[in-house]
């Protein structure tokens, strides 16, 4: 009698928001198992909340989401913890959090908001069902900057902090909902805007926006590097509907709910993830993992056959697997091979895969590539989310992780040997798999990058007594046996 109670009560709020087209529906981040309605009654023209229901009043509709929990349970996706490791007492939800807002409440807390006329607006429009105003795909609140920025999505210089900033926040989810838009794909799949949208706002706050780097904004950008990637010529006349789909959804996924630490940190601590995982690429593991959760959570591809969905959850974790970089020589050397003896083959249903892999591989670290005002941004993210941990490791007395030591290494060493290593020999066969301008740029940022930080670098401008045009020609046409290396030791 209860239960059937406050579902009338939600039924008569729903109708009255549609009637009045006022009023919105949250859903707070730090208590998932609440439900918020206001409502804005117009008076003398003024609008003004008439309804709140506070946190307190909210306790009976707790009952109501705890089937999202439950949900994930049964199907073996049981939602991950993100709390206090038993040994170090470290909470990942704080771990890159400033000293002055230690021990406080954050000042943001993100919050659900779903206008669900806008959505129904928007599944009639894409359903070919007439509509009598015209429907803005983004919020009204959108400014016009960022709507011209979208236009522009394509480009290579593309801002994505200033998008960020331009969105609120929301970069992720505006992003990645213009481009499966853009691309046909919300038609194609037939996916439910609501659904669409909550799953891509979860996805969104399932990111530590804490973490200096592996927060949402990274996984926007990774997103916008694989959308240049996929115009490719050769991917884009090859590339089906599906594998796109897939591509989009792995880069916004790829680092989900990452916990600002490495996979070592989590070794070495005894956490949790590394003990289910046995130690074997955890982070994607958990990335996948959690990605999935969310897609059934909110039963995006419910509208497909079982065996479909089942395949997209696999080739999707194939895709994030990929991303480990541990296993950076065995993608490479393989895809090395496979330009060697000219036998890719797009039409191959595999293959096609495995270029995704390697597009993915060179999303995720694409920085180094980008002009040096995008990718100086990112440096500094990335270094000071590994100094933090060194300062972690420090703290509690445990080894310290190579990179990690801000005493040993700088900015300028770290990008260094990182661009060395790992970037230079990647995107070195990207660029014979796809030789365009878009690769050619990419190499051309990425050797006017290694050198401005080989300036800054003090013992790199020090070290040879043979003049200062030295490291500036080694930065500049790097061998190929510094290529060689690279690849052993990526």
């Amino acid at each position: 009698m209860g239960i059937a109670l406050i579902w009338s009560i939600i039924t008569i709020l729903f109708r009255w928001i549609f009637s009045k087209r006022r009023g919105a529906i949250s859903y707070d981040s730090s208590d998932q198992t609440a439900l918020y309605i206001r409502m804005l009654a117009v008076t003398n023209k003024t609008i003004k909340p008439s309804f709140v229901f506070t946190p307190g009043a909210c306790v009976i509709f707790k009952q109501l989401f705890s089937r999202d929990v439950r949900v994930r349970s049964q199907v073996g996706f049981e939602p991950e913890r993100r709390g206090s490791h038993p040994y170090l007492g470290v909470d990942f939800r704080t771990l890159h959090s400033r000293a002055e807002s230690a021990g406080t409440i954050p000042a943001r807390r993100i919050r659900r908001l779903f206008s669900f006329q806008r959505h129904l607006l928007s599944s009639r429009l894409l359903r070919g069902a007439p509509h009598l105003n015209p429907l803005h795909i983004l919020d009204e609140d959108y400014c016009g900057q960022a709507k011209c920025m979208l236009e522009k999505v394509g480009s290579w210089n593309f801002d994505i902090f200033l998008f960020d900033r331009l969105t609120n926040g929301n970069s992720l989810v505006f992003l990645t909902f213009n481009l499966l838009n853009q691309y046909g794909l919300i038609e194609l799949f037939q996916l439910d805007m609501v659904k669409l949208r909550r799953f891509l706002v979860l996805v969104q706050e399932d990111y530590h926006n804490q973490n200096p780097y592996h927060n949402a904004v990274h996984a926007a950008d990774v997103t916008q590097a694989m959308h240049c990637y996929l115009r490719e010529p050769k991917l884009a006349q090859s590339l089906t509907s599906f594998d796109i789909l897939l591509g989009l959804l792995a880069a916004a996924t790829h680092d989900l709910d990452h916990p600002g630490v490495n996979q070592p940190f989590l070794i070495k601590t005894n956490h949790y993830l590394a003990a289910l995982y046995r130690n074997t690429s955890v982070l994607e593991n958990h990335h996948w993992r959690s990605a999935v959760g969310l897609l059934r959570e909110t039963e995006l591809f419910s509208n497909l056959p079982a065996e479909d969905s089942l395949s997209i959850e696999r080739q999707l974790g194939s895709l994030i697997l990929a991303t480990d970089i541990s296993r950076q020589n065995e993608y490479l050397s393989r895809f090395r091979t496979h330009l060697d003896e000219n036998d890719l083959c797009l039409g191959n249903a595999s293959h096609r895969h495995f270029v995704l892999q390697m597009a993915l591989k060179c999303a995720d670290i694409c920085n180094p590539c980008r002009p040096w005002e995008l990718s100086k941004q990112w440096s500094e993210k990335v270094t000071d989310e590994f100094f933090h941990q060194g300062d972690i490791e420090k703290k509690y007395k445990l080894e310290i992780s190579p990179l990690c030591d801000s005493e040993a290494n700088t900015i300028a060493s770290v990008q260094i040997g990182f661009m060395t290593y790992v970037v230079e020999p990647l995107f070195a066969e990207w660029a014979r798999f796809s030789d365009t301008r878009l690769s050619q740029t990419m190499l051309g940022h990425l050797g006017l990058n290694k050198a401005s930080w080989s300036a800054m670098e003090p013992e790199a401008s020090g070290s040879s007594e043979e003049g200062e045009s030295e490291p500036g020609r080694a930065t500049d046409e790097p061998s190929s046996r510094v290529l060689s290396q690279g690849s052993q030791e990526s």
